[in-house]
Parts: structure tokens; C-alpha cells; sequence
């Protein structure tokens, strides 16, 4: 199955951010290069409720700091491009770009002392409904790429792994680890 178009949602451990503190670090990221990819703008959906929040456009990927449709806080890496190689590549590609983001916001002074990621909680969205449809035989074909993948991401820990049967959304996987794990710790195990 050729996946592409992987979003990555990691969830904030903070129930509360003013997230018009994400606009002047984002262009700040833009005018430094920050990152691989190439950053362009940054738009404000902070009026929209349970919306994009505050969007970082890149030409490969968007970043946002966004509340969702949940009503729950964090990170979204939105892969654009196409990338090469595995499931497995495209699942790091993914799961490393939204995990360095994490950790330079946790960084930057703007949300030091008030935003925590929470790595061992995330959402993996498949971005193309034509190459892998919200189905149960999607589900089928990828749930053994997804425990490959987060058996090693996560090594010994525990965790469950849900997929989002809402036929009318994209194909959704929710990762919960049984303890809560730093960006920097999962970033530092390489």
C-alpha cells in the first residue's frame, strides 16, 4: 500500500496556550531557515473554534498549533509532498519532523514554562482518501506497519493503538502510551 500525505497530531500535556504567542515564533522560524523544509507564511485561524489555530505553511509541510476537532491542544505536522522509501520511512519522516517541532516550541522563550508535548500521545492521519481510504481493509493492510513502527519508536513501553472508524473521516490511528514521554527523550533515542 503506497502511503503518503502523513500527518502527525502530537497531543500537548498544557490544556492552555495563547496560541498568539505561536505567530511571531513561526516567522522567526521562516526568516532563520528552521527546519528541512522550506517555510513561507504563517496564517491566523485562532477565530475559527476548534480550528487550525495558528498554521506555519511550508512548501513540503504545514505546521500548526491547533485545537482540532477534539477541543484538544497540539502540534500538527501536515506532510505535503510525497516522500520515498518504506512505510516505515514515511512514518519517521513524519514522526521526527512533528517531534523536532515540539521541541523547538517547548524551547523557544515564548512557551517554555507553559507548553509540554507529550509524545506517547499522538494521532497518525493518512492525508489521501484515493491511496488509503478509512476502511477496514486499509486497517488490515497497515496495522502491522503501525505496531512495527511504534513497537521500535517506543521500544519496551506499553502502548494502545485505536483507529478511528468515523467513515467520514481520514484514516485515523490514536497511539496513548500508559505513562506520558518527552519529545526530548523520544528525540534522544534516536
Amino acid at each position: 500500500m503506497n502511503v503518503q500525505h502523513i500527518n502527525v497530531k502530537v497531543f500537548a500535556e498544557t490544556p492552555v496556550v495563547d496560541l498568539a504567542a505561536a505567530i511571531p515564533v513561526f516567522h522567526h522560524w521562516i526568516q532563520q531557515s528552521a527546519g528541512e523544509e522550506l517555510l513561507i507564511d504563517v496564517a491566523d485561524y485562532r477565530h475559527v473554534a476548534r480550528g487550525p489555530g495558528v498554521i506555519l505553511i511550508g512548501h513540503q509541510a504545514n505546521y500548526s498549533l491547533d485545537w482540532g476537532p477534539e477541543n484538544r491542544l497540539g502540534l500538527l505536522y501536515n506532510r505535503k509532498a510525497p516522500v520515498e522509501g518504506t512505510t516505515q520511512d514515511k512514518l519517521l519522516q513524519s514522526f521526527h519532523a512533528a517531534l523536532e517541532s515540539c521541541r523547538r516550541l517547548e524551547e523557544e522563550p515564548a512557551f517554555t514554562d507553559n507548553l509540554r508535548f507529550d509524545a506517547g500521545s499522538c494521532d497518525v492521519i493518512l492525508n489521501d482518501r484515493l491511496l488509503t481510504p478509512n476502511t477496514e481493509e486499509t486497517w488490515l493492510a497497515l496495522k502491522p506497519e503501525f505496531e512495527a513502527f511504534f513497537e521500535n519508536l517506543f521500544g519496551h513501553k506499553k502502548y494502545l493503538l485505536h483507529r478511528g472508524c468515523q467513515p467520514r473521516e481520514r484514516f485515523r490511528v490514536r497511539v496513548k502510551t500508559a505513562e506520558a514521554i518527552g519529545v526530548g527523550t523520544l528525540l534522544a533515542q534516536g
